[in-house]
């Protein structure tokens, strides 16, 4: 699997950049997870829009989802301009059908609900859901695809039920939007120093830190995380690439 950071910034995206938006590829399948603001823009430095096979989300708010209507504006236009445009699935809960519904547009896109009590299967990859700490619904996720393992934690506080979930996974990439001296658990967000100690306790091989704060020095995010994780650890930036 190749994971590559299309971005990495919480609320709202720094000057040109993105906000939450991954791009995991593997065995010639092209997935997106998150499509937040700034992400159709950036996504064109390494693909474009009518080449993605899939997109998945975590959650509604809209530094996930912000550009949803732009994806299938893009594709609906390179449909017009003779380029081969199959629907494209876009996979997330139904627990908010004001906002499930909107993922479907035309024959452009199709909404697909997954069942975050089931394991889902998507081009190459497996994937199984966790119900994160957030103030709307929100799913961790654990994809795999030839015995490699990525875990992606959505948006969440801290919670115990993470690290079994976890376990063993190749790579952690792990929201981290508030630093050590803080508590983000009623804002639905981690520490730098929790998702240390959650790689750890989960005995993951990487962590990355993601949905970054705008204040602050990142660096930071790193010492602090590191005082709990001996492993590797990395700051999400755009175009970030990880073969995992």
């Amino acid at each position: 699997m190749k994971l590559t950071v299309i971005g990495a910034w919480g609320g709202y995206p720094k000057m040109d950049e993105a906000s939450s938006g991954y791009l995991l590829e593997h065995d010639g399948y092209k997935l997106l997870i998150d499509c937040g603001s700034g992400v159709l823009s950036k996504l064109q430095n390494i693909i474009q829009p009518e080449e993605l096979d899939g997109v998945i989300i975590s959650h509604y708010h809209p530094d996930h989802i912000a550009d949803i209507g732009v994806l299938q504006h893009a594709r609906l236009i390179q449909g017009f301009l003779g380029k081969n445009m199959p629907t494209l699935p876009i996979y997330g809960h139904n627990l908010d059908q004001e906002e499930f519904v909107k993922l479907t547009y035309k024959n452009i896109t199709k909404g697909m609900a997954y069942n975050p009590a089931s394991r889902l299967s998507i081009g190459p990859f497996d994937i199984s859901f966790i119900r994160t700490n957030h103030p709307v619904p929100c799913f961790a996720m654990r994809l795999e695809a030839d015995r490699k393992s990525l875990v992606f934690t959505g948006d969440s506080s801290f919670k115990e039920e993470f690290i079994p979930f976890s376990q063993n996974a190749d790579l952690l990439l792990c929201e981290c939007n508030f630093y050590a001296h803080q508590n983000g658990a009623g804002a639905g967000h981690m520490t730098s120093t929790e998702a240390g100690r959650f790689a750890r306790m989960a005995g993951v091989n990487q962590l990355v830190l993601t949905h970054l704060p705008h204040y602050g020095q990142l660096s930071d995010l790193i010492n602090e995380a590191a005082k709990e994780f001996e492993g590797k650890i990395l700051l999400a930036e755009q175009f970030l690439s990880i073969d995992v």
